[in-house]
């Protein structure tokens, strides 16, 4: 009678023990398959983004460029040929007002196409879309697959849209095809009206979720599965769940599954989310525990027939299973374990600084490229407060959006601007709540990517459009000018001529003479600038070029007690170009130089080869006054000059820009100006004071 008692209490203790155990892995499975689908949305909302700044651009040259359909179709080859792995399978100018629309496919291919009103088939365009946003508007294309259309308007006089085209399945399936869960788990993605956009059964995608598995398998109810797509996933929660399915890589009927999902930001406009879902069978984990059980219920068969053996075998066989049970805890654990090492070695790979903050801004965790930009070690930073790593402004603002995601619960996006002295960074960060069981936040995850580069061709582009528009306006301003100025000088000449030299008014004369050719010289400024050059260019030495300017300046140099040190790298690919243009350039910097040292200084002349970005380099540096810091960001704006009045027509970096971004090429400036004398009495003589332009050019 004891012995069965204690056989009855042991198999009681034994059912209560594996329920828990069974319970306790699926939370912890569901827990890592959520780690995934966090992960993977991370990764599809970062290369949306990517394709959004790349379309800016792509737009920005259209519009630059929109006097020449083939430039036009050049530049959207371009962009394809860059964003073909990305999904995009065609891009689309649409005329809505003409009914024009002109395609343009991979490879070359291009057409043209026109439409009615009453088209059912044309794709739905905003109402009205403001500069410089993207539309994202889905749709479904023939044979149904799901597309996503990208809008954005050109803001032309004509209303065109420029319309990217995405097919999701291509974009989405890098992401998710790799990622198992489980020996046979994966990923499948739906939007917010519940249409697959990516199931790895090519027969789902592109249907309705409800529909397409009610009617595969009538038989079944999907419940559960449709509570937790209208309630959770259409409505851009994150969670975890359970359900009945009919279908598990290529096995069907009743399966039990277990899934984890996290929302997708699509877009801003209009508000739009998807929802990533990671699923596994629940089989995969309760296989191992029937197994034992089956065989626990044999031992305890056997031990009710033979009671002879007692409490003492069935203790015995419990401690064993006890056992059996912890070892494959542990080796479910060491799974888990593998698998967060490969997701660690992921973020660790990534050249990107991604770090966890608690609500108080101090690190929790980082990966090796966050320490390193950060200019220390793992270990001695974790723990550290952001504002010690980050300046002042910056750690404000990431602090303000860290309260932010606390009370929210969602994810922001800011981009952050770092300043240190005169140098100017940018970062794109993206701040995600990370929560605990309780759905409460309990840190926040930040990425971020160093977008400096893409800042700086941001402002080129500015500057490149600011130049058209002058350009046009000063070409016409000129000529109107030049005709009037023409008639003034003439019959100045001739009065000249008739007047005794002698004379006052013959010495007034000749200032009004003056003064008209200074005008003269501002619109020739003006016309060369805005002139289109018809001559081919023509391969030309840099380093030659260079020498024949400084024959000419170089005894000018020496009366004005400047040193000239010249350090011409030898190598240097031809570029194309006008020699006279270059030659232009190099004066105007030179003679700026020249300027800035009226006592006297050091003006240094350098070359150079980019090998990487396959660019020539050339420097001018002079030791001069420098440029106070509220005039750089106007330096190449016309009419804008620091020399007095009538010592300069503020057209020199003006033309100068206008000649190196024609070629293709890039014109910047540093400089750090002279401190004040009571400084400069303070610092001594040390003080470095440098004007630094440099101009790159492709060979």
């Amino acid at each position: 009678m004891t012995a069965c008692s204690i056989l009855v209490a042991g198999t009681i203790l034994s059912v209560w023990s594996s329920k828990e155990a069974r319970t306790s892995l699926s939370r912890m499975f569901n827990d890592q398959q959520l780690i995934s689908a966090r992960y993977a949305a991370g990764l599809i909302e970062h290369q949306l983004a990517f394709i959004r700044k790349k379309l800016v651009f792509l737009r920005s040259d259209i519009v630059l460029n929109a006097g020449d359909p083939a430039l036009v179709d050049q530049t959207i080859q371009n962009g394809l040929s860059r964003l073909m792995e990305n999904g995009v399978r065609k891009f689309e100018i649409i005329d809505p007002h003409a009914h024009i629309t002109s395609v343009h496919l991979p490879y070359g291919r291009r057409g043209e196409k026109t439409w009615t009103s009453e088209s059912v088939n044309r794709l739905p365009l905003p109402q009205s879309i403001e500069a410089g946003d993207i539309w994202s508007e889905p749709y479904i294309a023939n044979p149904g697959i799901p597309m996503l259309a990208m809008i954005t308007s050109l803001n032309d006089r004509a209303g065109r849209f420029l319309v990217c085209h995405i097919d999701i399945a291509w974009f989405i399936s890098p992401y998710l095809k790799n990622i198992l869960s489980g020996k046979t788990g994966y990923a499948w993605v739906i939007d917010d009206q519940g249409t697959f956009l990516y199931h790895p059964d090519a027969r789902f995608t592109g249907k309705n979720a409800f529909a397409v598995r009610k009617e595969k398998y009538p038989e079944l109810s999907f419940e559960m599965i449709n509570t937790i797509q209208k309630k959770k996933m259409i409505a851009g929660k994150e969670g975890t769940g359970r359900y009945f399915s009919g279908w598990h890589r290529g096995v069907t009927g009743k399966i039990e599954k277990l899934v984890a999902f996290c929302p997708i930001d699509v877009s801003v406009h209009p508000p739009r989310k998807w929802s990533v879902a990671v699923t596994a069978p629940v089989l995969e984990i309760e296989d191992a525990l029937k197994e034992d059980e089956r065989r626990r219920l044999i031992f305890q068969a056997l031990t009710l027939l033979s009671v002879i053996l007692g409490a003492g075998v069935i203790l015995f066989l419990e401690v064993r299973w006890s056992r059996r049970l912890e070892v494959y805890a542990e080796q479910r654990s060491e799974a888990f374990k593998r698998s967060e090492e490969k997701y660690r070695s992921l973020v660790e790979s990534a050249e990107d600084l991604i770090f966890t903050v608690n609500e108080k801004g101090r690190f929790l965790t980082m990966n090796s490229f966050t320490a390193e930009w950060l200019g220390g070690r793992r270990d001695e930073l974790i723990g550290g407060q952001i504002g010690d790593y980050f300046p002042s402004r910056a750690a404000e603002k990431q602090m303000e959006h860290i309260k932010k995601v606390y009370a929210s619960g969602k994810s922001l996006r800011t981009e952050i601007e770092l300043l240190a002295g005169t140098d100017r960074s940018w970062l794109s960060t993206n701040f995600m709540p990370l929560k605990d069981a309780d759905k409460n936040v309990s840190a926040v995850l930040c990425i971020a990517r160093d977008i400096t580069d893409d800042k700086n061709l941001e402002e080129q582009l500015v500057n490149t459009e600011k130049l058209a528009s002058l350009g046009t306006l000063a070409a016409g301003v000129a000529h109107e000018i030049n005709n009037p100025l023409g008639v003034i000088l003439g019959f100045c000449d001739l009065l000249i001529e008739n007047t005794d030299k002698q004379s006052r008014i013959h010495d007034d004369l000749k200032v009004i003479e003056r003064q008209g050719l200074h005008c003269k010289e501002i619109v020739e400024n003006l016309l060369s600038f805005s002139r289109t050059d018809k001559h081919e260019p023509q391969d030309v030495d840099l380093n030659l070029c260079l020498k024949d300017l400084i024959q000419i300046v170089d005894h000018t140099l020496e009366l004005r007690r400047i040193v000239l040190i010249t350090d011409l790298a030898e190598g240097i690919p031809n570029i194309k170009a006008e020699a006279h243009q270059l030659q232009q350039v190099f004066l105007n910097l030179v003679n700026n130089a020249a300027a800035a040292m009226d006592k006297g200084g050091v003006l240094k002349v350098r070359t150079a080869f980019d090998r990487t970005n396959r660019k020539a380099v050339v420097q001018i540096i002079d030791s001069g006054h420098g440029i106070a810091p509220e005039n750089m960001d106007r330096i190449f704006d016309p009419f804008f000059t620091t020399k007095p009045e009538g010592e300069g027509t503020g057209l020199g970096l003006f033309v100068s820009y206008g000649i190196i971004t024609r070629l293709g090429g890039a014109i910047r400036c540093v400089s750090h100006q002279a401190p004040s004398r009571e400084k400069h009495r303070e610092e001594g003589d040390m003080v470095e004071r440098e004007t630094t332009f440099t101009i790159t050019l492709p060979v």
